[in-house]
């Protein structure tokens, strides 16, 4: 692997691990890793660092009230 790849990969997983707990959001992941956005997402384009995917919508309970606004009378 090499010196530089080992720096590569070191920076992928740093830009892949900061992304992931700051729940995919670039804005914030550039700001904490120091780094301007758009410097940023050349990165992830290079290392192929892919945002990962939002936690889904918590779902809701049996207990709720269907909503009557689309339904015809």
């Amino acid at each position: 692997m090499g010196f530089h790849g080992a720096v590569s990969e070191f920076k992928r997983r740093l830009i892949e691990a900061t992304l992931t707990q700051l729940g995919g959001n670039r804005t914030r992941t550039a700001r904490a890793l120091g780094l301007q956005r758009t410097y940023l997402l050349r990165l992830m384009r290079e290392f192929e660092v892919r945002v990962p995917p939002s936690p889904a919508p918590p779902r809701r309970g049996t207990g709720q009230q269907p909503d009557v606004s689309s339904q015809s009378r």
